[in-house]
């Protein structure tokens, strides 16, 4: 491990001196770029096969999620590459941010990619204190969405958190979990400004998050609470058609069944952990090559009563895992799998490789 740690050392203070010539951003991400390749390949070469896979682990906590002393701890023991911080206040934030900074320096391992569900109507509770911006549902033009943008990021920024899991791309604002998070019940109202806000949040250094594929507004229920079902077709999906064209960094997949459709249907299993969902139709259907990210595995009673959804969900095409119930069990079951399985081990690297590629991109490394 030593050895390891030694070598990654040495490559980032190579690449830091490099760097000066060429600083890569997020518009990077999707560029054909040896220099970017060449970066990814090189700091992927000298990991571990377990700081591989502790890439594709997001913990979390603040409020409702892991005591920091659990966090630190896997991070101390490189067992997750990311931290999604729930209900808290900028404080605490911006002191565990410093802390598990202060953590990888020491370790001298690869930072982490700190991430926060910071939409315009859950933003205050996440943030206790910060400005409040209002809901989703009451952003009616390009001006006022770049005002909240602006505010969300600058926040973000403060506290040192990377990834924003938002914009909300669900139509509906009647159903019960999306209610204000939604821009309304107008498509081109919604996709407009969500595009919206996905450009100024990307273009001010954040990361966005489509979500919840392939759509949880037009659905009965709360996928926290129990299975959710779609019934026929995915009236949604065509929504992120224009998202993914203009560039939109990641994706996140709800814990939605898919019912009565040929095609797509899910076979019982919610959309995270199917296959035909991730893969056969976001991936290679419409050809999104950004991050795919889980929706909570934890508490979301969905899901939950899986065997192993981190596993399922990393299988069916998932990047990020977010949130697993226990992330050594998930290293433990992703790192016996890929020994197995030689198709889940190649798309296993493709996931760690595009993980390090937005780090670099967006300044973490």
């Amino acid at each position: 491990m030593k050895y390891f740690s030694l070598l990654l050392l040495t490559l980032v203070l190579t690449i830091s001196v490099h760097a000066q010539d060429k600083k890569f951003d997020l518009d990077d991400f999707y560029t054909d770029n040896p220099a970017l390749d060449h970066t990814v390949d090189s700091i992927y070469n000298t990991l571990s096969q377990k700081q591989r896979i502790a890439q594709m682990i997001i913990s979390c906590t603040g409020e409702l999620g892991k005591p920091e002393t659990v966090v630190k701890k896997l991070a101390e023991d490189d067992i997750i590459g990311g931290v999604v911080f729930l209900k808290g206040n900028k404080k605490t934030h911006t002191e565990t941010i410093d802390e598990l900074n202060s953590i990888s320096k020491e370790k001298k391992t690869l930072p982490l990619i700190f991430s926060m569900d910071a939409e315009p109507s859950l933003f205050a509770s996440r943030i206790k204190g910060a400005k409040d911006v209002g809901k989703t549902i009451d952003i009616k033009t390009n001006a006022q969405s770049d005002s909240v943008v602006n505010i969300i990021n600058q926040e973000l920024k403060e506290i040192g958190v990377h990834h924003n899991f938002a914009p909300v791309l669900d139509i509906s604002p009647s159903n019960e979990a999306i209610k204000s998070r939604s821009y309304g019940n107008n498509k081109d109202s919604v996709i407009n400004l969500a595009n919206r806000f996905i450009k100024c949040t990307q273009e001010g250094g954040i990361i966005a998050t489509a979500k919840h594929f392939p759509g949880h507004g037009l659905v009965k229920g709360d996928t926290h609470k129990q299975s959710v079902y779609i019934d026929g077709p995915l009236q949604e999906i065509d929504n992120y058609k224009p998202i993914i064209a203009n560039g939109v960094l990641s994706i996140m997949i709800a814990h939605i069944t898919v019912i009565n459709n040929d095609i797509f249907g899910t076979n019982g299993l919610p959309s995270s952990c199917s296959r035909r969902i991730i893969t056969d139709l976001l991936k290679d259907g419409m050809c999104f090559e950004g991050i795919i990210v889980s929706d909570a595995l934890n508490i979301m009673k969905a899901v939950t009563i899986l065997d192993n959804a981190p596993l399922l969900a990393s299988k069916a095409g998932c990047d990020m895992i977010l949130m697993p119930k226990d992330e050594e069990a998930t290293m433990k079951s992703i790192l016996a799998e890929i020994e197995t399985d030689k198709d889940y081990n190649k798309q296993v690297v493709k996931s760690v490789k595009k993980i390090l590629r937005l780090k670099v991109c967006a300044g973490i490394i």
